[in-house]
């Protein structure tokens, strides 16, 4: 008997070191984290699968893990619970639909924080050439394209990402245009969707990176 506790006493402790937690968003004082891939919204002070929201910002949030408290940044790299970063080798991304059923969430493009809207009638990724501008992308001396927009053809950059992140999951030299127009959310295109084996069922979707 002794020795199967330690058995489960030890699994239980894997357990806990594999458990992944990402901040998504905030809204007040409440974290949307997104534990082990299922988001969950959780005011200060309260406690969810063993994270503890301590405060929250609008694009930061800090945590109590086991004990050691984490900043999480929005957009940032998945942390467990022993605090180590993850190093984006994951295969899997799950997101749940928000309002109007679009797909949203926080990443990164060559480490800086953004927010994907998926869109699979997207070719490429895309973005404003405000977003470009922020993230530092040397679009403008890239090859030049047009595109068919709902106001007609537009003329576009295209260039490469080196990096795109979401939670555990990296994905490097992604195509992507830069539109002139201001843009609210950059497009999370087929650039990016084609390297995943993509599963929808009502308000949930599974990208599984394909091998």
């Amino acid at each position: 008997m002794r020795y199967l506790v330690a058995a489960l006493l030890a699994l239980a402790c894997a357990a806990a070191a594999a458990q992944t937690v990402t901040l998504a968003g905030s809204m007040g004082d409440k974290a949307l984290l997104v534990i082990n891939g299922t988001p969950r919204t959780i005011a200060v002070g309260a406690t969810q699968q063993g994270v503890k929201v301590v405060s929250v910002s609008a694009n930061e949030a800090v945590v109590d893990l086991s004990g050691k408290r984490v900043a999480l940044q929005l957009g940032g790299a998945p942390v467990n619970l022993g605090g180590a970063t993850s190093d984006g080798t994951g295969s899997q991304i799950v997101l749940t639909a928000g309002l109007g059923g679009h797909f949203v969430t926080s990443g990164s493009i060559n480490g800086k924080a953004v927010q994907f809207l998926v869109d699979t009638g997207a070719s490429m990724v895309a973005m404003g050439q405000a977003d470009a501008d922020r993230l530092g992308l040397n679009y403008k001396n890239g090859p030049r394209g047009m595109v068919n927009t709902a106001n007609g053809s537009v003329p576009v950059h295209r260039t490469s990402l080196n990096v795109v992140r979401i939670g555990d999951v990296q994905v490097y030299n992604v195509e992507a245009i830069v539109m002139p127009a201001q843009m609210d959310t950059i497009l999370l295109g087929n650039s990016f969707l084609t390297r995943f084996q993509m599963k929808r069922e009502n308000d949930r979707m599974t990208l599984d990176r394909r091998p």
